[in-house]
């Protein structure tokens, strides 16, 4: 029997019958195994990232590549004993120049500026996230030549057009919302830090931050990287959401690796328009399902949200935001399990599920990826049955990591890179296709 046929060849049917919208049926035994399939795994999630972390402390003393600032002093585990506190934000205060205070004359040049910018570009560290809080609190005001008040209150807007003559004041500072999340001391590997920003690898079973509509005391809301970066840092950004301070890019869930963080809302604005200009490079270690015929390759299709399951993204649609995803084939294995390839993935946005939803769009689903198609058992392929004991293998996560990070640093201007290797449960996990375990 080929590699193709059998239970892999239905998973990648199914995946790519998912990708382009077709939605399988269940019979009612098939359901209840799904169903119970869904039940053990929302049950072991928690011991799973405790595990997890575990072993990620055991690889550390293996692997010398990375060593973090802050890791000797903390135990391995997502879990602690210490009560989550509650933290104002950490930012400091705005620095109003005196000139700013007294008034800056808006120039023949100036004519036409937008407000926000206008200040933006005066206030030395203030970012335009910063100014636009200050307009919206009504801390500028903003007078004509005569003294007499252009606008006033809360009509003065972020977008007001200046014209010559007039004169900006900024007479007080804005008030921080205070932030919705929780600080907590759960381990976090840090692999580099400056006053600007900080440079984490994530483990995979930690969400980068709390949803909408998740209250800090809510169990939901905890175990976040958020709560853990509240606690392990001095400063972090707070630009416009409570929910998510500091961060400038985020990993899916069941998704590891390097993730930049800003400390403060400058080098925050200037994180952001990089990512937003693709200015970085992101390259993820992606195991999939299946043998890729090529050697390399790029998917260029757009995604958007899949309106019949809403928590996954599609390729199908025609209103799908531009993607673009290139891989190559880093190794090719043909294991008793079936046939897999093991791939660098570079990725030019930063689309929601991009890599998840463009692979499974190709019928080439990452292996541990059941929401896209992927086995949720690998079965041993009919001629190994014949030869050994019945094995099946099962990964509780995605095999998808972030491997390595660069980017231009917001205020030196030097292009500098990161890297972090495998989390040892995807290494063990190779070692056991490879027939090494």
């Amino acid at each position: 029997m080929s590699a193709m046929r059998g239970r892999q060849g239905r998973e990648l049917r199914r995946a790519k019958e998912i990708a382009e919208g077709v939605v399988p049926q269940l019979n009612a035994r098939r359901r209840a195994s799904k169903e119970r399939a869904a039940a053990a795994e929302a049950e072991t999630i928690a011991t799973d990232a405790a595990e997890i972390e575990a072993k990620k402390k055991t690889a550390k003393q293996q692997d010398a590549k990375l060593t973090s600032k802050h890791g000797a002093k903390r135990e391995a585990g997502l879990g602690s004993d210490v009560e989550p506190r509650t933290v104002e934000p950490k930012q400091a205060e705005v620095v109003i120049p005196a000139d700013a205070a007294r008034g800056l004359l808006v120039s023949d040049a100036d004519a036409e500026e937008r407000l926000d910018q206008f200040l933006a570009a005066r206030l030395e560290g203030v970012s335009r996230a910063r100014v636009q809080l200050l307009i919206a609190q009504e801390k500028v005001t903003v007078t004509g030549a005569d003294g007499a008040a252009s606008v006033t209150g809360s009509k003065l807007r972020p977008s007001y057009k200046l014209s010559s003559g007039e004169l900006v004041r900024v007479i007080g500072q804005a008030k921080l919302k205070p932030l919705r999340a929780i600080a907590e001391d759960i381990p976090l590997e840090i692999i580099y830090e400056d006053a600007d920003l900080a440079v984490v690898n994530k483990p995979a079973g930690m969400m980068v931050h709390a949803g909408a509509g998740h209250e800090i005391e809510d169990e939901r809301g905890k175990g976040t990287m958020v709560n853990a970066l509240l606690h392990h840092l001095t400063n972090l950004s707070q630009p416009e959401s409570e929910l998510r301070p500091g961060v400038v890019h985020r990993l899916d869930r069941q998704t590891s690796g390097l993730l930049v963080v800003a400390k403060n809302d400058v080098a925050h604005q200037k994180l952001s328009e990089a990512f937003a200009a693709r200015e970085t490079t992101k390259q993820y270690l992606a195991l999939v399902q299946g043998r890729m015929k090529q050697d390399s390759g790029s998917i260029n299709t757009p995604i958007s949200r899949d309106v019949n399951r809403r928590t996954r993204m599609t390729t199908r649609r025609s209103d799908g935001r531009p993607a673009l995803t290139h891989w190559k084939v880093r190794e090719r294995l043909a294991t008793p399990w079936g046939e897999f390839s093991l791939l660098d993935v570079k990725i030019e946005t930063g689309r929601t599920h991009q890599i998840r939803a463009h692979m499974s769009s190709i019928g080439h689903p990452v292996v541990g990826d059941t929401l896209y198609g992927a086995a949720t058992e690998i079965k041993q392929m009919p001629a190994a049955r014949q030869k050994a004991t019945l094995r099946f293998l099962q990964l509780k996560r995605n095999f998808l990591h972030a491997a390595k990070l660069g980017l231009r640093h917001p205020t030196s201007g030097e292009w500098i890179e990161w890297e972090a290797a495998l989390p040892i449960e995807l290494e063990a996990f190779l070692r056991e296709l490879r027939g090494l375990e």
